[in-house]
């Protein structure tokens, strides 16, 4: 898409659908929190809900100012870029109690979903992970997100949840490395 349209959840339903060939993936960067919370317009409350489980109007301060302190090696975010605008983003961070293991989070915006970002971002992700001696994701699904209970599904077709304060907690094992 050329230029920036401001949407809504109802408005998207209306839009060609986005190619994905379109989008850019990057590390996040110092400079990208104003793309961040601009990124809250494109998504539902719904959406919000399934990311940070809790009812919120937009992305959370403080979710930004995480991001603001990642290293690149514990820490560390892919952002989908369409023209100038965050399509997505992912993030893992180490567990520093099992450091081959770290917690995995994605956000996607409603235009976005379903079209293979979330799937691109993981990917690379994953890669990243592996290169720095990461050999298992964890995530949190809330029960009723059946688009990322479908993704992990569709990714790691063993995976078995189990239930933990009200969630699906999957162990998700990154393809071993030649």
């Amino acid at each position: 898409m050329g230029c920036m349209t401001r949407l809504t959840v109802r408005t998207v339903a209306h839009l060609p659908p986005p190619a994905l060939e379109d989008v850019r993936i990057r590390p996040y960067g110092i400079t990208d929190g104003p793309r961040l919370r601009r990124m809250s317009e494109r998504l539902s409350k719904a959406s919000l809900y399934t990311r940070f489980f809790s009812g919120t109007p937009h992305i959370p301060d403080h979710y930004v100012r995480l991001l603001e302190r990642l290293d690149h090696w514990d820490r560390e975010a892919l952002i989908a870029l369409d023209a100038d605008e965050i399509a997505g983003v992912a993030e893992y961070s180490r567990d520093r109690r099992r450091p081959w293991c770290a917690d995995l989070a994605v956000l996607v915006t409603d235009p976005w979903q379903r079209r293979g970002v979330g799937s691109a971002l993981v990917r690379y992700l994953a890669q990243l992970a592996a290169r720095r001696g990461i050999t298992e994701f964890e995530a949190d699904v809330i029960p009723g997100n059946r688009d990322a209970l479908r993704f992990v599904q569709h990714g790691w077709p063993t995976a078995r949840a189990r239930t933990v304060d009200g969630t699906a907690h999957f162990q998700l094992p990154l393809p071993v490395r030649p």
